[in-house]
């Protein structure tokens, strides 16, 4: 069975940062890719940051430069540095990952950007 299992989310002010994690157990690891789409109130679930399985790496336009994606495939992890917080980033966070035409996602961590 695979689960996810996503931390590090929370409120912080804007130009605050915040870095979230995921792991993935109960699934192989090769051939795999890994990311985090986020669901703000009222609004459809949107792509952040994804680490595709050959490796390259897309980002959202309205993250990019403030946000970084990495991925440890040995310990099935990925993780999300959120630097330079708005508020409109603002929502719950949900790590997904696709392995051979499957989504997995995890069960979300809420982030909210606020003074």
């Amino acid at each position: 069975q695979v689960q996810l299992v996503e931390s590090g989310g929370g409120l912080v002010q804007p130009g605050g940062s915040l870095r979230l994690s995921c792991v993935a157990s109960g699934i192989i690891r090769n051939r795999i890719s890994m990311g985090w789409h986020r669901q703000a109130p009222g609004k459809q679930r949107e792509l952040v940051a994804m680490v595709n399985t050959d490796g390259t790496i897309d980002y959202a336009d309205s993250v990019k430069g403030r946000f970084t994606i990495s991925s440890d495939n040995a310990k099935s992890t990925v993780y999300l540095e959120m630097n330079n917080l708005k508020p409109e980033d603002t929502a719950v966070y949900y790590c997904k990952i696709t392995r051979l035409g499957s989504n997995y996602w995890g069960q979300g961590t809420q982030v909210t950007v606020s003074s």
